[in-house]
């Protein structure tokens, strides 16, 4: 019997060493597992980005997990190891400090820093490459605590280098270790490393010459192979540094920042002091007993937990961005809880809505509570930025984003490394949407894609999560440059961190809050201004005229709100969470829409049933709802409960949802339900794996919905307005937002230099575009050219030739020169002679003025949008010949009828759902029109579908009472009709 030797292999690279690794470090793990291997370490390059990954998958297959890194410098390259917590924060400051002395994604290190580990408790492990002095450094700054790496790949002097490392140890005193420098879990992934390499040096595999190994040797090796590479006193002293390396990131603690609270108060009596004060100023006419119960019960289990700190974080942030004039809202559990609501974090009264607290706060968990905050978009840098003040790049960063392939992405980079024409490989990618998951290895090409799919490719930052430490963060987790200057980032993602409970803070950016303060401003109001429960603004959402209104403006939402039709604060909270992944998936919708209308008996198995599912007409729509039916029908603890929501949002990844099934089933019918009922709450729960939401969240949209709605239908033109200065945001780009303002009798007038702000403004309630809209006009000279109005003369505007040019193109000089002819000749002739110069009167030439369809062509290549007729109505002969229907024909149609419509694309959406499904929005001079495309369509006809801006459908009427859909049998692509205009649509955003 072949003898296996105990090893602990003691350099191994994941694909976290990005482009180097060939392996998840999940892969690693459960290889050196089923090896029977002692101990694994991970040691990425200069990084701790996968250790989260490898933790987690090393405590589920009961392997020993080391944590290092591997660096080089001044052409030495060494394995650091953690052995406890001390020398881990020296590992990851160290990692820090390289990172953040160079551009993202690089290094740089040097011996002193180095030496600055020793005494920390850090093994070094020296892999030698002709830097023989580096032995007597090493021995006499890491003394016992150093040695030399053989690292034998089956070359063909692996004899001769064994006896040289043998010698060189000798004279350095360094013992000597086994170790495999392993970049893969199986020898399989041996091809797809030398294409990584490819990628990462830029150049086709066949010229990568030495860069490439020779073999497949650095991979997780069977035990039995290593005994005959290794001398058994190298494979046992692994061991010994193993036994050596006994930290876990279990041993992470972490502390909040404590310099939130005043002298003579704790965090808890401080958190009770604000929230008093809050209170007070919430209700003003006495705190109604309902909600005094909620606070107590609220900041005891807080103060249990130790969480005051967190909600004073939160608190902190909200109240810099209000001091400022920036608007914000809260949402989420934790932030929709009385304590949220009076600390000022929300402005949804949690009383209304009957929050189930353990949803985010549970004795069970030692983690903290989740709070998304989100600013205006634009304004939220300041926001950034005074985090990072106030708390330091060293105690303050964003979590990171890790970027991985998709098809697309891979096959490009697998073509380049494979030597294949650019242009083979761009038309090969260009045939796969961002929906495309799966890719067929039917050749090199897509056998290499499909396995590189899904690797890391590089950290990005986070959209807003900031983690804060009351001690230096480059100790819990190293620090790194973003692209994005004065941005620093961690290394681990949102996941990451849930899964070690690190705080993290979301300071997100909302475009509708941008809007809404806009908008408020310019009709002098506040939010709290805002009458509630306007029955005129029900009925207009009920007719789905919502074009611009925040949330309910997709096409799903639209085609919901006839058939749902919202009649309260409480029935918009369920419209924002029905059109979800989750009810969809879970057949919630058609349900409770019968009920809703009476069609169908709503009934309850049981009073507890009923106290959970009687808001949503026994229908669970939202997040909690599940987690409560868990509770009280199947008997889960509220920490158990919510690790069902874990495995919901995580159910789509890793699939895990299967564990829960025999609890929940059996424990339903312990408590007296049926095995029909229990079955369809497990479906329904399958559904919600898929996407869930909220109900904490929908009731936060769900506010900002009848704000924007409110402003939309009393204050149209000043709607609009913010809008446009809010861009980009939202599902509709400024020439659908323009034709609706006009369509509700606002009067748009052009931007013009003797008129116009930098934004676009009201005029005796008309709107006036600003010059913000002309595209290629800086914002600085725009902003000078509106303070220094009037002109009268074009010399007078002091610009350069190209703004000079951008202000003739979008018609924004008329006032002076004219047409847009006479503008171009007249903006040439300023460009060129200086202003001294001019002449008092210049007689302009005959120019006669652009038609009609050249100046549309011009409004939409510089405005984005045109103010004269819609450029279907110019094609429209052309149309009828094709016996192209209008939108109003269309929706006059009845349910079943074939109809033949043709529209510019204004927007492309394809909801997160099993189906496949596209939503088409055309529009013609008539109105829009509301085009489903089924995934065998897609499939077929994707050239067509995602390529055209004048698209033609032929389908049938698809009509639920002012509901028309055209579900599309054929596509046609007429873009050629449409000459130079350019209408760029809003895609799958």
């Amino acid at each position: 019997m072949a003898f296996l030797p105990d090893y602990a292999e003691l350099h191994c690279l994941s694909n976290f060493s990005f482009l180097r690794g060939a392996s998840h470090p999940e892969e690693l793990v459960e290889r050196a597992a089923a090896l029977g291997y002692e101990a694994l370490a991970i040691t990425d390059e200069c990084s701790l980005a996968g250790a989260v990954r490898a933790h987690q998958a090393a405590k589920e297959h009961g392997l020993k997990l080391i944590l290092g890194t591997e660096i080089r410098f001044e052409n030495t390259k060494l394995v650091l190891l953690a052995t406890e917590r001390q020398s881990y924060g020296a590992i990851s400051s160290l990692i820090t400090l390289g990172r953040r002395r160079s551009k993202k994604g690089k290094y740089s290190l040097s011996r002193p820093d180095v030496e600055s580990l020793a005494g920390s408790g850090v093994l070094v492990l020296w892999v030698p490459n002709e830097d023989f002095e580096t032995g007597d450094w090493l021995s006499a700054s890491f003394k016992g605590d150093a040695w030399i790496a053989a690292e034998l790949h089956c070359g063909p002097n692996d004899h001769a280098k064994l006896l040289s490392l043998k010698e060189l140890s000798g004279k350095s005193g360094l013992p000597l270790i086994a170790a495999g420098d392993v970049h893969m879990h199986l020898r399989s992934r041996r091809r797809l490393q030398d294409v990584l390499t490819a990628v990462r040096l830029g150049k086709p595999v066949a010229q990568c010459g030495h860069a490439l190994y020779p073999n497949a040797e650095r991979h997780l090796r069977l035990r039995v192979r290593l005994a005959q590479l290794y001398p058994a006193e190298l494979l046992a002293e692994t061991l010994n540094i193993s036994a050596r390396c006994r930290f876990s990131l279990d041993e992470l603690r972490y502390e909040y920042p404590a310099e939130l609270v005043p002298e003579g108060h704790t965090p808890a009596s401080w958190l009770r002091k604000l929230t008093g004060e809050g209170m007070r100023w919430r209700f003003p006419a006495g705190v109604p007993p309902k909600v005094a119960e909620l606070v107590e019960h609220e900041l005891r289990l807080v103060a249990e937990l130790g969480y005051e700190p967190f909600f004073l974080t939160v608190h902190d942030v909200v109240r810099f961005a209000r001091g400022e004039g920036i608007l914000c809202q809260g949402r989420g559990s934790a932030a929709n809880s009385v304590v949220c609501y009076a600390l000022g974090i929300t402005e949804v009264d949690p009383a209304r809505m009957n929050m189930l607290f353990e949803r985010f706060v549970s004795r069970e968990r030692n983690e903290p509570p989740d709070i998304d905050v989100d600013f205006e978009h634009q304004r939220r840098e300041e926001v950034i930025q005074y985090v990072y003040r106030k708390y330091g790049r060293d105690r303050a960063a964003l979590a990171a984003t890790v970027i991985c392939y998709r098809p697309r992405s891979a096959l490009r980079d697998v073509g380049k490394a494979l030597g294949l024409p650019a242009e083979e490989v761009d038309r090969i990618a260009k045939t796969f949407a961002f929906w495309d998951q799966k890719i067929e290895p039917s050749n090199d090409l897509f056998a290499f894609a499909a396995m590189l799919r899904g690797f890391p490719r590089h950290l990005s930052q986070h959209v807003g999560g900031f983690v804060i430490s009351r001690g230096p963060l480059a100790e819990l987790v190293p620090i790194e440059n973003a692209a994005m200057p004065e941005r620093t980032v961690i290394q681990w993602d949102k996941d990451d961190l849930e899964a070690l409970g690190l705080l993290k803070v979301d300071v997100l950016a909302l475009g509708m809050l941008s809007a809404i303060r806009r908008c408020l401003e310019m009709v002098g109001k506040q939010m709290h201004e805002i009458p509630a429960e306007d029955p005129a603004v029900y009925a207009m959402i009920q007719k789905a005229d919502t074009v611009g209104v925040f949330q309910i403006e997709s096409r799903a939402q639209m085609s919901m709100l006839p058939r749902l039709k919202p009649e309260n604060f409480y029935d918009l909270v369920i419209e924002v969470a029905i059109v979800r992944p989750g009810p969809i998936q879970g057949g919630m919708v058609h349900p409770y829409l019968r009920r809703r209308r009476g069609l169908e008996a709503v009934v309850y198995p049981s009073p507890e049933v009923k106290k959970v599912l009687e808001r949503t007409l026994g229908v669970p729509i939202f997040q909690e709802q599940v987690m409560e039916l868990a509770m009280v029908a199947a008997g889960f603890t509220p920490g158990e409960a919510d690790r069902l929501r874990r495995s919901m949002a995580a159910w789509k990844r890793s699939g895990n949802l299967d564990q829960f099934e025999d609890k929940l089933k059996s424990g339903m019918r312990r408590n007296g339900y049926s095995a029909g009922f229990a079955d369809a709450i497990y479906r329904q729960i399958l559904g919600f794996g898929e996407y869930g939401f909220p109900e904490s969240h929908s009731a936060s949209f769900a506010l900002l919905v009848y704000v924007s709605s409110w402003l939309k239908h009393h204050h149209p033109a000043a709607f609009c307005a913010a809008l446009l200065n809010s861009q980009p945001m939202g599902f509709y780009a400024p020439a659908q937002l323009a034709q609706d303002a006009r369509r509700h009798g606002v009067e748009v007038r052009p931007p013009d230099v003797n008129a116009s702000a930098w934004d676009c403004t009201l005029e005796e309630g008309t709107l006036r575009l600003g010059l913000r809209l002309v595209s290629g006009l800086s914002e600085a000279e725009g902003r000078r050219i509106a303070q220094g109005r009037p002109y009268r003369s074009i010399h007078e505007l002091k610009l350069n030739r190209k703004d000079l040019k951008s202000l003739a193109c979008g018609g924004a000089l008329q006032s002076l020169a004219g047409h847009r002819r006479l503008a171009h000749w007249a903006a040439a002739g300023a460009a060129r002679r200086a202003p001294l110069d001019a002449p008092a009167s210049e007689r302009l030439p005959q120019l006669a003025p652009p038609r009609e369809g050249e100046d549309i062509v011009a409004d939409y290549a510089s405005l984005g949008l045109t103010l004269g007729r819609h450029p279907l109505a110019l094609l429209r002969s052309h149309l009828e010949k094709r016996r192209l229907l209008t939108a109003k024909q269309l929706n006059a149609l009845r349910h079943g009828s074939a109809a033949r419509v043709a529209g510019l694309v204004t927007c492309r959406q394809r909801p997160d759902t099993a189906s496949g499904v596209i939503f088409v929005t055309l529009e013609d001079e008539t109105g829009t029109m509301n085009v489903v495309v089924w995934r065998a369509l897609s499939e077929r006809q994707k050239p067509e579908l995602l390529g055209a801006r004048l698209l033609g459908v032929q389908g049938v009427i698809e009509r639920d009472g002012e509901v028309v859909h055209l579900v599309a049998r054929r596509l046609l692509d007429y873009s050629m009709l449409l000459g130079a205009l350019a209408a760029p649509s809003r895609d799958f955003h």
